[in-house]
């Protein structure tokens, strides 16, 4: 089991930064992705960026190409999500998730868990 817990969502102003970061913990030996996702109400969850845990390139969504950047820290066990130049569309509720499989042109294949969510705001 992969237990994720989600923190430093809030609001913020367009042009705006903020640093998401997912607490990891438990092991599941197929879990081999970790990514964040975004929720609208009334939309779909849509992947946001995702990375394969042995290393390599990492996919982004490309609304956010060159804005967010994805990485770990190993020391933490956290996965963490910056956030730059933050827009009113970025708006959401985002979820950590871990799976299996990445694909650089769509994001994570097939997503395991999900931690419970963290809200962002960004006002114009």
């Amino acid at each position: 089991q992969v237990q994720l817990v989600e923190s430093g969502g809030g609001s913020v102003q367009a042009g705006g930064s903020l640093r998401l970061s997912c607490a990891v913990s438990g092991y599941f030996s197929s879990v081999n992705c970790m990514g964040w996702f975004r929720q609208e109400p009334g939309k779909e969850r849509e992947g946001v960026a995702a990375f394969l845990i042995g290393g390599g390139s990492a996919y982004y969504a490309d609304s956010v190409k060159g804005r967010f950047t994805i990485s770990q820290d190993n020391a933490k066990n956290t996965v963490d999500l910056q956030m730059n130049s933050l827009k009113p569309d970025d708006t959401a509720m985002y979820y950590c998730a871990a799976g299996h499989g990445l694909d650089l042109g769509l994001g994570m294949i097939d997503v395991m868990y999900w931690g419970q969510g963290t809200q962002v705001t960004v006002s114009s």
